[in-house]
Parts: C-alpha cells; sequence; structure tokens
C-alpha cells in the first residue's frame, strides 16, 4: 500500500511539474499588440526603472516571461524590455520590418500596387493565402503583403 501511494504522489508531482512547464512555455513566446498610446518600455519590471523607448497603441510585441504583473518583452528588431501587463492586449497585429514593402491588391506579385509601406507602420492582419497576408491599416487602407516581410510572422 504504501508503494503505490509513494508511486502516485511521485506520479502527481511529475504532472504538476509537466503542467507547470507548460503553462510557462504558454506565456513565453505568447505574441501580443499594446493597449494604448504613449506606452513606456522599461529596463526592468518596475515604475523605477530607466524609460527604453516609448510605444503606440497596437505596437505588437513577443512577451518572453513574465514577473508579478510585468511582461518581459522583445519587438521585432530584437530589442528587449519591461512593461506592465496590464498595458499589453490580446489583439494580434503586424509590423513591417523590413525598409519598404508594397501593398497590393492581391496575393501575389503579379498585382497592382495600391501602397509603399515603410518599415515599422503597423497592421491588423485579416486573412492569409499561401505566403501572403491580408491587412489593413488604421486609415482603413487594407491590402495583400508577403508574410516574410511583416513580424511577427
Amino acid at each position: 500500500m504504501t508503494r503505490t501511494r509513494s508511486r502516485l504522489s511521485l506520479f502527481s508531482l511529475l504532472i504538476s511539474v509537466a503542467l507547470f512547464l507548460f503553462a510557462s512555455t504558454a506565456i513565453a513566446d505568447e505574441y501580443v499588440s499594446v493597449a494604448k498610446d504613449g506606452v513606456n518600455i522599461r529596463s526592468g519590471p518596475d515604475t523605477t526603472n530607466e524609460i527604453l523607448w516609448t510605444v503606440f497603441k497596437g505596437f505588437p510585441l513577443q512577451v518572453t516571461s513574465t514577473q508579478g504583473n510585468w511582461s518581459q518583452i522583445v519587438d521585432f528588431e530584437g530589442d528587449k524590455g519591461w512593461i506592465a501587463s496590464s498595458l499589453l492586449s490580446k489583439q494580434k497585429t503586424l509590423i513591417v520590418k523590413v525598409e519598404t514593402v508594397n501593398l497590393r491588391v492581391g496575393a501575389g506579385t503579379d498585382y497592382e500596387i495600391v501602397a509603399s509601406v515603410k518599415q515599422g507602420v503597423v497592421f491588423k492582419p485579416l486573412t492569409t493565402e499561401g505566403d501572403w497576408v491580408k491587412v489593413q491599416h488604421a486609415d482603413g487602407t487594407s491590402g495583400w503583403i508577403a508574410s516574410r516581410l511583416l513580424w511577427p510572422n
């Protein structure tokens, strides 16, 4: 009887550890966006830490870990910092990660160019078709961009 309890306890412990690791993994590599304009990215998880840069509403970030009410993040350029978790949204957005891209009428290079878009412009993803993403800008302009030119992809 003792041996069975011992095995059950060990099994329970292993399941608990596995669930904890799964939960930690679920938090890491989560893509989010900033919930409002003028949000500070800091050097550490506290308002007393240095402001590294400021981001705008919709800016996409990758959460790599959390500490209390703070999320450690990385942006499309690989810059790292901390942001208050309450300032993050589950709304997925995409950012142009290269110098210039063409926003097209359809999913492919054979389609007419709607606009030339600079690095750092943020879009809301609408749908995908193969290696192309249909996106919409906050001003209502929409079109298709090759996914390899956007972050996260």
